[in-house]
């Protein structure tokens, strides 16, 4: 067994020291396969799907009840890294009434959200990367490259 020192942000763990550069993922507890094991091939689109994980990071079809695939795991990871970045996103902090209110109002900013404006600021990359993520397709594979 292995230790290092590390500030816990969610289901990520950053190291300290010599660690400072790298960040490990920590709960795959809500882990789904994507495609049969056997045949490989890629599971149907469901939709009705109840919302999972933490509403801050959860995808645009994550809210709209659709069944997750790569594309919203990506979708979710960007909005880690810019939280990580910019120390907070647009739709925290809303003042609402009800739980239902507050998921409302998260979708709907993230709906306007354009991409360059939350990545403004920051590499070029980050922008391409949304990009290249929201043109993907339910069963797309991501270009990981």
């Amino acid at each position: 067994m292995f230790t290092f020192s590390v500030r816990l942000q969610g289901n990520f763990v950053i190291g300290r020291g010599d660690k400072t550069n790298t960040i490990y993922f920590i709960d795959f507890g809500m882990s789904t396969r994507y495609r049969d094991p056997a045949t490989l091939v890629h599971n149907p689109q469901r939709t009705s799907a109840t919302r999972r994980g933490t509403t801050r990071y959860a995808s645009i079809n994550n809210h709209l009840g659709y069944q997750l695939s790569r594309r919203d795991d990506l979708e979710s990871l960007g909005y880690v890294l810019m939280y990580f970045l910019r120390g907070s996103l647009p739709w925290q902090g809303l003042k609402v009434v009800s739980r239902r209110q507050k998921y409302q109002r998260i979708l709907e900013r993230k709906q306007a959200a354009v991409p360059d404006a939350l990545c403004r600021g920051f590499p070029p990359e980050f922008l391409q990367y949304f990009t290249h993520v929201s043109s993907l397709r339910f069963e797309e594979a991501p270009d990981y490259a």
